[in-house]
């Protein structure tokens, strides 16, 4: 089975890696919230390098689940 790149959303067609970053960023976000209320995000070091990293690892992990594969 062949993935394009892109995929047609209300008959425009948009780059996969758009709607990995948004999900991603999305997810990151969630994480925040959570690691906030309950009162966690006090030990991460340096959230400058933190949550930029998990952005991209749930960007990435989205793009390998969904288009990475044959």
């Amino acid at each position: 089975m062949r993935h394009d790149p892109s995929f047609d959303l209300l008959g425009s067609y948009f780059p996969s890696w758009m709607l990995c970053i948004a999900i991603g960023v999305l997810a990151t976000v969630i994480v925040r919230v959570v690691l906030k209320r309950l009162n966690l995000e006090y030990q991460l070091a340096p959230l400058v390098v933190i949550y930029p990293s998990l952005a991209a690892f749930f960007c990435f992990t989205l793009w390998l689940l969904f288009f990475g594969g044959r």
